[in-house]
């Protein structure tokens, strides 16, 4: 089993209890308040992690891209003005992920982000994150993969858009880093995807075909899909948080509320748990219920000493607390020491050999 110890007090590995991040990223539109909201209302839900996204308008969209985009229109819901006055007002400030570190640690929640670039990686690092995540959109730039994998932290790697061969080629840029701390994110980076299109058993595929533990990064509506990734082992839930999808936003739509991801936090607890073991297990309270459903062998009519008994004599009847039903040849044959009345159980102290 490979286990990634993802922070001082987490360790990773496939079927371990999830750990939850709740994905804030550029949900709190520029404003700390709301941030500090968002993060104390997912504390509150239960998440072990708030993440944000570092970039600023520099590091992550093109000038051409700025000008091909003077009007936002990806997306269903009304953006303000052009996309770069939107990435102007969302971005992290620097001084804010201080800010927003400090109030993670006095709620003693993990704080931490994706970096869009080298310095971002280096501010993370400065800020004190106990691991990198990787956005889909990054999983072919090397130059950024390697930066990150030379810090030596957990590498959490999302593999939206991506092919076999792609990813592949980015698990070995990063182990050829010397850092193995790895756990891939099965995503679909469509918001939302379609259900056909969401392939939960591809979390299965990749943990065969590389061996590190695989979590789910999640762009669904609702609270069933991330849930059920936990059944085939996720340990890793990241699903996008906002307090109000009707915000201005990319993402607010596509992002669990409140109510759903208190939901997510305890019911993965729940279902980590009642997937237990492959032995097959009768437990203690199952034992005791045998007692009361189980049937036990009952005489079919009053029998005398000496009566040697035969099939006709007997039948089965609650409660299980005497002679099982599948012991019933052995009893047949045998003969009673004592004079029994109908539908009585029969005990073997009752029964003597021929």
């Amino acid at each position: 089993m490979n286990i990634i110890q993802l922070t001082k007090t987490k360790k990773i590995y496939d079927f371990c209890e999830p750990y939850i991040i709740a994905e804030i990223g550029a949900n709190h539109n520029g404003d700390m308040l709301l941030a500090k909201k968002m993060i104390k209302a997912a504390v509150e839900c239960g998440a072990d992690a708030v993440k944000f996204q570092s970039w600023d308008t520099k590091s992550i969209v093109s000038q051409e891209e700025y000008d091909n985009n003077t009007k936002y229109n990806d997306s269903p819901k009304k953006h303000f003005g052009s996309l770069y006055e939107m990435v102007e007002k969302y971005y992290l400030r620097p001084e804010q992920h201080f800010e927003l570190k400090q109030y993670c640690d006095e709620l003693n929640v993990e704080f931490a982000s994706s970096p869009f670039s080298k310095k971002e990686v280096d501010l993370l690092d400065e800020v004190g994150v106990p691991f990198h995540k990787i956005a889909s959109m990054d999983l072919n730039n090397i130059e950024l993969l390697t930066y990150v994998a030379s810090k030596q932290k957990p590498v959490l790697l999302s593999t939206g858009m991506s092919t076999l061969a792609e990813i592949e080629n980015a698990v070995k840029i990063i182990e050829n880093q010397g850092n193995t701390q790895i756990v891939l994110l099965h995503c679909i980076s469509i918001y939302p995807p379609k259900y056909e299109d969401i392939n939960l058993n591809n979390i299965d595929m990749l943990r065969k075909a590389f061996g590190y533990p695989v979590g789910f990064s999640d762009h669904t509506i609702g609270t069933s899909i991330p849930l059920a990734s936990i059944a085939l082992g996720s340990c890793i839930i990241e699903k996008h948080f906002t307090l109000d999808k009707d915000l201005p936003g990319w993402d607010h739509m596509i992002s669990a509320g409140p109510k759903e991801l208190e939901v997510i936090c305890k019911e993965s607890k729940n279902i980590h748990q009642s997937l237990g073991s492959y032995r097959r297990i009768v437990s203690e309270d199952e034992e005791e219920k045998k007692k009361k459903f189980r049937r036990s062998l009952v005489t079919t009519r009053p029998l005398k000493k000496g009566h040697k008994l035969t099939i006709d004599d007997l039948t089965s009847k609650r409660p299980g607390t005497g002679i099982s039903p599948s012991e019933m040849n052995f009893v047949i044959g045998k003969v009673i020491n004592k004079d029994i009345e109908q539908d009585k159980l029969i005990n073997w102290d009752n029964l003597d050999s021929i």
